[in-house]
């Protein structure tokens, strides 16, 4: 018996990684994250350049989702927020090091569009 939504949820595991940590802004919260250790939100916005407030607000809570980032909230005023890596997020670390190892290696610079190292991750496989 076909079932769609049984179809919907098997996924593959590298469709699973990339939904996780992939995308523009997962990868490098979790980055700057590491590099880091623990930020509040408004010291992470000025870690992070050219992503709007609810950008960052949507991607932090789906890192929450996914458990790969810890929000802890203090009860003081004014209330402070902070934000690190769970196990499961500096599990990771390795990989998107390694990602880079690979883009470094095979990413055909040219004039127009030369690739900038992150600053936040020490991509020849040296813990952050």
């Amino acid at each position: 018996m076909y079932h769609p939504k049984l179809e919907k949820d098997i996924r593959c595991p590298l469709e699973y990684g990339l939904d996780v940590f992939g995308g523009k802004w997962k990868s490098r919260i979790i980055c700057v994250l590491a590099d880091k250790q623990t930020l509040r939100y408004s010291q992470l916005r000025t870690q992070m350049t050219n992503i709007t407030d609810a950008v960052l607000s949507s991607t932090l809570k789906e890192l929450m989702k996914d458990d790969m980032i810890a929000r802890k909230q203090y009860d003081q005023i004014p209330p402070r927020v902070e934000y690190s890596l769970t196990e499961k997020g500096k599990s990771v670390v390795p990989i998107l090091q390694h990602i880079c190892q690979w883009s470094d290696a095979y990413h055909k610079e040219d004039n127009k569009n030369t690739m900038a190292q992150c600053p936040k991750c020490d991509y020849h496989g040296n813990p952050l």
